[in-house]
């Protein structure tokens, strides 16, 4: 983003991209405010993007006006509920995107293949191609559960700081869905600890007994996802483990890889 003496007007089009500065403000400063949990202050957005306070109040005026920013009581500024469908969409795409990689590993796996989203403090799942076993897993598209019990959920705060992670389950709380539920923040933060040593996460029986359950996140994601695969504990084994993990960590790249090029591999 220019400093904030920049000189230029909000509708000048961006040297560096060859875009238009205002929206490429626009949308920075939604990111901003994402990153800072949805609400923000004028003050907030000007120091951490280095822009002049009557830019970006400008810029904010049009978001409310439009509906993807709305103004609190306080004075300060909140994400707005049009941007609700707009996340819901892209998330549905996602999925769309993901379909086939999901597919080639059940292929290359023989187990339910599974797509998963953090949307606020629960895991929402946006994709599955089922197994063609006759005893498989299956779960809805659209299903939210809770982090501390999921494959999923582990891969997908292995790297948030500890202090966000106790956060984020003193607000969900840490109900045993099974035996082998983890029910402890500090048994959580060591099983992140264990996923950021190997590579990938294991719900193992966590979640429903008799299933298990390996999952890695999709790098540099545009938002944080992880894919998995799910089955029978006496399917997906120790030994099994070691010869699937490879596979769903090369699925995870190639996923990113066509994120990144925005659109699917063809």
């Amino acid at each position: 983003m220019p400093p904030s003496h920049a000189s230029t007007s909000d509708s000048k089009p961006a040297a560096s991209s060859g875009g238009v500065q205002s929206l490429e403000r626009a949308f920075d400063l939604l990111e901003r405010m994402a990153d800072a949990g949805g609400e923000v202050g004028l003050s907030e957005l000007s120091a951490s993007s280095g822009l002049p306070l009557p830019t970006i109040h400008r810029l904010m005026r049009t978001l409310v006006v439009c509906g993807y920013v709305r103004q609190q009581p306080n004075r300060r500024y909140a994400l707005g509920p049009r941007l609700i469908r707009l996340g819901e969409s892209a998330a549905r795409l996602l999925g769309t995107w993901a379909r086939p990689y999901l597919a080639r590993l059940v292929e290359e796996t023989g187990e339910t293949a599974n797509m998963a989203l953090l949307d606020g403090d629960e895991i929402v799942y946006v994709a599955q191609v089922p197994s063609k076993h006759s005893m498989r897993m299956f779960t809805e598209v659209g299903r939210r559960v809770l982090p501390h019990s999921t494959g999923v959920g582990k891969a997908l705060l292995a790297h948030t700081p500890p202090d966000e992670v106790r956060a984020l389950l003193a607000r969900t709380g840490m109900p045993a869905a099974t035996e082998k539920t983890i029910t402890t923040p500090d048994g959580f933060l060591d099983a992140l600890d264990q996923v950021r040593r190997v590579g990938y996460a294991v719900d193992d029986n966590e979640q429903e007994i008799g299933v298990r359950c390996l999952a890695v996140s999709v790098p540099d994601s545009p938002t944080s996802a992880a894919i998995s695969i799910s089955g029978p504990a006496g399917r997906v084994t120790e030994a099994a483990t070691e010869r699937i993990v490879p596979i769903l960590q090369q699925a995870a790249k190639e996923l990113s890889d066509a994120l990144a090029s925005s659109g699917p591999a063809g």
